[in-house]
């Protein structure tokens, strides 16, 4: 599996995600409860998953593989990338402030709750979209089998080393939960 093609199944995941935040703000909006501790998990997810691993994969590894082949930084699709990143983050961080004040019982958050992870989620579905069909085209035009070779190895320890071993298929448990908890 080449290091794009890792990155997509991760994509995949996060995407089941989504579509979980996006159930999850429809029951909130029609004044159902949610467990807390189900939208903290969510909030680890975010955090943990798609950002700390699968964005510090990007970030770390494959976004400079990509500039020393010439791909620039700024004024190209990295740099829409790392200012969407940003963007996610931002909108992870307001989503976990509302979770937190969700589970101190505070009836403000749920809106909060609803406009981030709504917000959140619409900003990754198209993120992912330009990775997959704009910034991983590239990727694969520009980086050789042994390239992705090696990065899909460092992958392998941006994983042990930015969230544990077993926590890939710890996250990937907690998605099949949530799954059939919210999605049927």
């Amino acid at each position: 599996m080449s290091a794009t093609e890792l990155l997509k199944e991760e994509h995949r995941a996060i995407k089941l995600m989504l579509n979980i935040l996006r159930e999850v703000a429809q029951r909130l909006e029609a004044n159902e409860k949610v467990d807390p501790q189900d939208l903290s998990q969510m909030v680890e997810f975010i955090r943990v998953f798609a950002d700390r691993c699968h964005h510090g994969k990007e970030e770390d590894l494959l976004f400079p593989a990509l500039e020393e082949t010439g791909v620039p930084r700024e004024g190209g699709p990295i740099g829409v990338m790392l200012v969407e990143h940003d963007e996610g983050r931002a909108y992870a961080r307001a989503l976990a402030e509302a979770v937190g004040r969700y589970r101190d019982g505070r009836e403000d958050a749920v809106r909060g709750i609803i406009e981030n992870a709504r917000n959140y989620a619409n900003l990754l579905t198209q993120h992912i979209d330009k990775e997959d069909n704009i910034l991983y085209v590239i990727a694969d035009l520009h980086l050789s089998p042994e390239k992705q070779e090696a990065l899909v190895r460092e992958f392998g320890r941006v994983e042990e080393e930015k969230i544990g071993a077993g926590r890939h298929e710890e996250f990937h448990h907690l998605l099949r939960r949530l799954k059939k908890t919210y999605l049927g």
